[in-house]
């Protein structure tokens, strides 16, 4: 049943995602071209910046741009910030003993020390990463994802690299339903419990049914989608228009990394 749950929370999160991107909020009233912009343009101040206060400061910027733009907190904490911490933290983690400098504390019965260098190195690699993520989680929470494929491809991205990021997106719950419809015709054939050598034998032979079905799957879609015009490019049924306070959104944006080279924070 794991799986069937699994399925279901990424289905789940995604129409969640989607009902986001409908709220009335700040972002999600900004032309998606100028947000791809503004939102690069802040993420790159947060990997350029050697100042912590700086970084500090953006990572604010972003919670506040997700509480003007109805996304709570709690939810960025549940979807974005925890799994970061987890994943960056292991990678950081190492520093805090491997980075040379002024030891400042000892890790207690092992002795090792934790230097001030390893400390800021750790805090940076950190901040950087939740900040980037916060600041990406809120393009995807805010914009359906056609607007951002066409976003992308008015930006000049090349038609193959949207076509792949828009085909990626899809084929993710293609297959996550077909191996759940595999799993469950499997399970409804089995009778009795099986051993640990079954398990294994069953689990291989359904990555390869699976792989089968993905591949001609695949096919036929692709089969489809030419047979119906596409030729790698997004259409959809309005284009989009700049306002005044998209201008405004993107001279804001863009001014935080000119002042961080210009002032070197």
């Amino acid at each position: 049943m794991g799986l069937f749950h699994s399925l279901d929370d990424v289905e789940r999160h995604a129409l969640d995602a989607e009902r986001t991107t409908e709220t009335p909020g700040l972002l999600q009233g900004l032309d998606p071209r100028i947000k791809v912009i503004g939102l690069l343009a802040l993420i790159i101040a947060a990997t350029s910046t050697h100042s912590l206060l700086t970084l500090s400061a953006l990572f604010v910027i972003a919670v506040l741009m997700a509480l003007v733009s109805n996304i709570s907190p709690l939810r960025l904490a549940q979807q974005v910030w925890l799994g970061v911490l987890l994943f960056t933290g292991a990678i950081a983690l190492p520093s805090l003993f491997l980075v040379p400098g002024e030891a400042i504390a000892r890790l207690p019965l092992l002795g090792w020390e934790i230097s001030g260098q390893g400390v800021r190195s750790a805090a940076f690699l950190l901040g950087r990463a939740e900040t980037s993520a916060t600041l990406a989680a809120l393009l995807v929470l805010t914009t359906p994802w056609p607007h951002v494929l066409k976003a992308l491809s008015s930006l000049g991205v090349p038609d193959a690299i949207v076509a792949v990021l828009g085909m990626t997106y899809r084929y993710i719950f293609v297959l996550l339903r077909t191996a759940g419809e595999i799993m469950e015709a499997r399970r409804s054939r089995i009778m009795s419990r099986m051993n640990r050598s079954a398990r294994r034998h069953l689990l291989i032979t359904t990555l390869g049914a699976l792989l089968g079905k993905s591949l001609t799957l695949a096919q036929d879609i692709h089969t489809a989608m030419i047979a119906r015009g596409y030729r790698g490019q997004v259409r959809l049924l309005h284009d989009f228009r700049t306002r005044g306070r998209d201008w405004l959104f993107l001279a804001a944006t863009l001014l935080v990394p000119a002042s961080i080279y210009g002032l070197r924070l």
